[in-house]
């Protein structure tokens, strides 16, 4: 099975702490940076992990900005796709 990819634009300073909660829940979902300065980021999001991440996300947005956008176009940066930033 594939992971699934969540796409959030989130306070580029914290992009730190969703990492270390995510490495802390083991195996739940990797993390990688689309664009640092515009905070986009996608979550690789473990097969059976779905609840596990949802919940962790919710409780963050109490502290951060993280927001779920749509995925960034093939070939454009992300202050070019579509208007996300």
């Amino acid at each position: 099975m594939e992971s699934l990819k969540r796409y959030y634009r989130m306070d580029r300073r914290a992009i730190h702490l969703l990492r270390f909660f995510l490495e802390a829940y083991d195996g739940i979902a990797g993390l990688s940076t689309i664009d640092a300065r515009a905070g986009l980021v996608v979550l690789h999001v473990a097969p059976g992990c779905e609840d596990e991440v949802a919940a962790l996300i919710e409780e963050m947005q109490q502290d951060i900005l993280l927001q779920p956008v749509e995925p960034p176009m093939e070939g454009r940066g992300a202050a070019e796709a579509g208007g996300l930033f």
